[in-house]
């Protein structure tokens, strides 16, 4: 009996934009896990990606043994405006996995990840949104210690369908011990 070979994971480059468009894309197909069905553009994909790692954000790919990424996990800050400041330390999680790599640890790999990374960077506060339909998700961010700070009910109607979207945050300890 063969194993399944073991994803690498490993920071994102600007070289991979095509291959993370094309695994968000695989992803948002399913049109059960994510806010869109569809891949946005890739030059827009590659205006996200490029002022991610300018910033220092947290972004990692999960790459299959022949180069193909198949999984992302990342932390999006907001930029600070002179009219929007005070939310530096808040990171919003954006994460995937194609569905042949799933329920083999790799989601908790990859958000473990990015956790060790986010905390270096000053994120104290980590969000993300849900849909209640996705339990195995949810149950996965319980372990990481996020808690329901909220419930959109019937928040999304796709294909006649409606689906709760849950709100969580993660807190991270303020460093000065306040």
């Amino acid at each position: 009996m063969s194993e399944k070979p073991t994803a690498i994971l490993r920071p994102i480059t600007e070289a991979d934009a095509e291959g993370y468009r094309a695994c968000l894309d695989r992803v948002a197909a399913e049109r059960r896990y994510l806010a869109f069905t569809a891949a946005p553009a890739l030059s827009e994909v590659k205006f996200y990606l490029k002022a991610m790692l300018q910033r220092g954000l947290p972004f990692i790919v999960a790459v299959d043994p022949q180069g193909q990424v198949v999984g992302w996990c990342n932390i999006h800050v907001q930029p600070q405006t002179p009219h929007r400041n005070g939310f530096a330390h808040v990171g919003t999680v954006g994460m995937g996995l194609d569905a042949a790599w799933r329920g083999q640890g790799l989601g908790r790999l990859m958000l473990q990840t990015v956790f060790d990374t986010a905390g270096r960077v000053g994120i104290e506060r980590v969000e993300l949104q849900v849909y209640a339909s996705n339990e195995s998700a949810v149950k996965l961010y319980r372990k990481f210690g996020f808690v329901t700070e909220g419930v959109k009910s019937r928040a999304r109607k796709l294909d006649g369908e409606y689906d709760d979207i849950i709100m969580m945050a993660r807190l991270r300890p303020p460093q000065n011990g306040v």
